[in-house]
């Protein structure tokens, strides 16, 4: 498993690096707001689940503080990108089954991971 928080989710090597450490679920708790939210939470979310073959458990805080909205909107993102569980706008608690053995048998037949080729890219 790894963790993330919020703002990190725009950062895709943080990602790129728990899942070459080992991990196949990464946690991201988050407190995105409306403006930001609504545009970007989910599609940031599920590239981070697909471009490392992982699942990605998003709980995103909902309501009003001092000075913004959060968006809410918790969602869990499986390996292949496919949305497994989403909160409405509105407080809820959703629950998704996560099966280990999928992200295994996704990595074999999407083998991105395997193939990188970091020594090409390097500066």
């Amino acid at each position: 498993m790894g963790l993330a928080i919020c703002y990190d989710i725009r950062f895709p090597e943080l990602y790129r690096l728990l899942t070459l450490r080992g991990a196949k679920l990464i946690f991201n708790p988050a407190e995105f707001n409306i403006f930001t939210g609504k545009d970007h939470w989910e599609t940031l979310v599920r590239a981070r689940a697909i471009e490392n073959v992982c699942y990605m458990v998003a709980p995103g805080q909902f309501g009003p503080k001092k000075t913004f909205h959060t968006y809410g909107r918790s969602i869990v993102v499986d390996p292949w990108g496919n949305v497994v569980a989403k909160a409405s706008d509105m407080e809820c608690i959703i629950m998704a089954e996560i099966n280990m053995d999928y992200v295994d048998h996704m990595r074999e037949q999407v083998p991105c991971i395997k193939n990188r080729r970091p020594e090409t890219y390097k500066w």
